[in-house]
């Protein structure tokens, strides 16, 4: 069990993981295997390889543009999955989520793509539009494979519904710590660590805390009370920066080391 590993690591080490989400094919999907190469070397943990989706109801419009660039290049899911295969193999230690909308899982096979994510070493997958109450169906192959059904929560949810989402949980829990899309925008410290406080009370896993997260100053204030701290739209809008793409990266990579740097808790 790869997260749990991860997740074990950071403790002993007195840190939260770090998290990235990068939208696979942005801005080709050569270019994306160079980025997440970049995150991975600069500090990150686990990757979100995020799958661009013609309509993605839960992204604001940074990772929104990025998915429709990637798909106007040709990015899709076969592609995604050869580019995994080789990131898994050159990073055996680095954990893999597959992110994506039920849309497109559906499309490909849930049974079929469980077993693929088995044979190249992914983690597990996150689908963002996939309720509790209809979540047998992928649940099943993914526990066939080994591969962990990434459970999401919101301010939104009301306590109850959010125990019984966590008590089925595996891997970890992604928190998200605003109402609306993915986006850099003002966070409330107070709000977000009671929320979070309240998770990993009930919470058989770990909680990772994303949405909003634009600096090392606010990936600080997160991880002093989440397990992981999750960071994707301010890493895509580095990487949609003026100027040549290795320049881009470079800043990238800055950034995520300037994070990997902020997430180690204060003794």
């Amino acid at each position: 069990d790869k997260l749990k590993k991860i997740f074990s690591q950071c403790r002993q080490e007195n840190r939260a993981a770090l998290i990235i989400f990068c939208s696979c094919g942005y801005p080709d999907m050569d270019s994306s295997e160079r980025a997440i190469e970049t995150a991975i070397s600069a500090g990150a943990d686990i990757i979100e390889l995020g799958v661009p989706f013609s309509d993605p109801m839960a992204d604001g419009s940074v990772i929104r543009k990025a998915s429709e660039i990637a798909i106007s290049k040709g990015a899709n899911l076969p592609k995604i999955l050869d580019m995994a295969e080789r990131l898994t193999k050159r990073h055996p230690e680095t954990g893999f989520i597959l992110f994506s909308y039920m849309n497109i899982l559906y499309h490909y096979g849930l049974q079929k793509l469980c077993r693929k994510l088995n044979e190249i070493h992914l983690d597990g997958i996150l689908a963002v539009d996939l309720p509790l109450e209809e979540k047998a169906e992928l649940a099943q192959p993914c526990q066939e494979y080994g591969l962990h059904l990434i459970a999401l929560v919101s301010p939104a949810t009301p306590l109850e519904r959010a125990r019984k989402i966590m008590a089925e949980a595996s891997g970890f829990v992604y928190s998200v710590n605003v109402c609306g899309v993915t986006g850099i925008r003002d966070l409330h410290p107070e709000e977000i660590a009671e929320h979070l406080a309240v998770l990993k009370a009930n919470s058989p896993v770990p909680i990772a805390a994303g949405f909003g997260i634009n600096d090392g100053q606010a990936a600080q204030r997160l991880s002093r009370i989440a397990d992981g701290v999750i960071v994707g739209s301010a890493f895509i809008k580095i990487l949609s920066g003026a100027g040549d793409f290795s320049q881009c990266l470079g800043a990238a990579r800055e950034f995520i080391a300037d994070l990997a740097i902020h997430v180690r808790r204060q003794p």
